[in-house]
């Protein structure tokens, strides 16, 4: 068994000892048992990819045939480097999403095989280069530190070049994960892969994932998916989200799925798509909001709140922005001030987020803020990024003007 980080970038030499170039990556085979079968070899003027078959040895350098081929990327085959290292998977074992830190290889019977990765902080220092050092110092202190080994059939990969996530309908274990971060991770790949993990599902935790999608993803799946199973869905999900769903699509397949809904359901929808024609959130839009970073500490922020605030009429809320500038997370005033300086953001910030879009009717986010108790509202757009707030005083006394005028 070795470790991909141990044969990254050696030198490749033909039987011979005519230098070649030096490992790039390996390719490997996406089936159940996952094989290598080419290997890439950065030489002096470009790149190659060779057959594993003329693959001789793996020691201090690696030998190949001299009489070797060159070949090209097959349908179903990944690089190890380019397609796993550095990428979130889900580990259906332990019912959660974690990193490769480095991947394990292993020869039987003249054949190479990816048996699984290494999770843990030893994949990361063995990849720089530090596991000696890392555990020389880790001895002083008396810890030990080990490989988080994972199989290859306790987990899921996430195959980000070709947009296909591979699932066997045995794998339940889905089920385990929180749907807030199984809706991120399949965020990072292709709708017709989140269709496929959908079906894996039963219909309530499939309306848990898809309330926590994209807008772009709900509207595409529900495009997609047939009118009555999509009314099944929607049964399950908040009624004023259903109408932020429905509000984007055709009016024809809007109505196709509303004649599958509950006799109650859709009349509660039609009440609220009706508030689409009396206003909508984009016209009480305030810029008088705050944005920082998840890892800025408590303290850093207070000193921003005093920077950048000064002229605000009031604040309420902190919101919290990754380096994609999309919302991640919100805090308020109260829980900043019971951290210590010197703690992070990403540590205490609330991912459960409450938003509205620009053309969500008023009524909508009024229902929102009385739910769960909210005197403000993100609006965000269709990439997470926020593009200011609307506050209850705001919305209540535009929707009173509206009625009692």
């Amino acid at each position: 068994m070795i470790y991909f980080s141990q044969i990254l970038k050696k030198k490749v030499f033909t039987e011979d000892e005519i230098e070649v170039g030096q490992l790039d990556d390996l390719v490997f085979l996406t089936e159940t048992t996952p094989v290598i079968t080419k290997i890439l070899v950065k030489t002096k003027t470009g790149k190659i990819l060779i057959p594993i078959d003329f693959l001789i040895k793996i020691n201090h350098h690696i030998y190949i045939r001299k009489n070797y081929e060159e070949t090209t990327l097959s349908e179903n085959e990944l690089y190890i480097l380019r397609n796993l290292l550095d990428k979130q998977i889900i580990d259906i074992s332990g019912s959660k999403i974690v990193r490769v830190n480095d991947v394990v290889l292993q020869k039987e019977k003249n054949q190479w095989y990816v048996m699984g990765v290494d999770v843990g902080i030893l994949g990361i220092l063995r990849r720089l280069g530090l596991s000696n050092l890392g555990e020389k110092i880790l001895g002083i202190l008396k810890w030990r530190l080990s490989s988080q080994f994972l199989s290859w059939g306790e987990i899921q990969p996430l195959e980000l070049s070709r947009g296909e996530v591979r699932l066997k309908k045995e794998e339940k274990k889905l089920k385990k994960l929180r749907p807030e971060d199984l809706a991120d991770y399949l965020e990072q790949t292709s709708l017709a892969n989140i269709q496929k993990v959908i079906r894996l599902l039963d219909e309530k935790m499939a309306a848990k994932v898809i309330a926590d999608l994209n807008i772009n993803y709900q509207i595409g799946l529900f495009r997609r998916m047939l009118p009555k199973k999509a009314a099944t869905i929607l049964e399950l999900i908040d009624s004023d989200e259903v109408v932020d769903i429905l509000f984007f699509l055709s009016k024809k397949r809007r109505q196709e799925i509303l004649n599958f809904l509950s006799s109650e359901k859709r009349k509660e929808v039609n009440y609220l798509l009706n508030f689409h024609q009396t206003g909508k959130i984009g016209d009480f839009l305030s810029l008088e909001f705050l944005a920082t970073y998840s890892s800025k500490t408590a303290y850093e922020v207070k000193i921003q709140i005093k920077k950048e605030t000064a002229d605000f009429y009031s604040l309420n809320y902190v919101y919290v922005i990754n380096d994609n500038k999309q919302l991640i997370g919100v805090f308020s005033l109260h829980e900043l001030l019971l951290q210590d300086d010197t703690n992070f953001v990403y540590k205490f910030m609330n991912q459960n987020l409450i938003t509205v879009y620009l053309t969500t009717p008023i009524e909508i986010a009024l229902r929102k803020m009385i739910k769960y108790k909210l005197s403000a509202l993100p609006v965000i757009d269709q990439d997470k990024k926020i593009l200011g707030i609307v506050t209850f005083d705001d919305l209540s006394e535009k929707l009173y003007e509206k009625i009692f005028r």
